[in-house]
């Protein structure tokens, strides 16, 4: 059996700071990894997939200056 042709892919375009994040892991490590992420950037809500050990979310990676204060 022949491999089949893979189809093209159009080049994805991303938005400057913002960041495409999966994440992989047992339920409990991805858990851990998306409270640090929300409590350090302004991040989109994360789309859990695999029972809870895979999740897609963005982040704005442009609010990362120091606090002033």
């Amino acid at each position: 059996m022949a491999a089949r042709a893979r189809r093209e892919r159009q080049e994805r375009r991303y938005l400057p700071g913002i960041a495409d994040v999966r994440i992989c892991g047992t339920e409990a490590t991805v858990r851990a990894v998306l409270d640090v992420l929300e409590r350090e950037f302004r991040t989109t809500s994360a789309r859990d997939y695999d029972d809870g050990q895979r999740a897609y979310l963005q982040l704005d990676t442009g609010c990362t200056d120091p606090d002033a204060d």
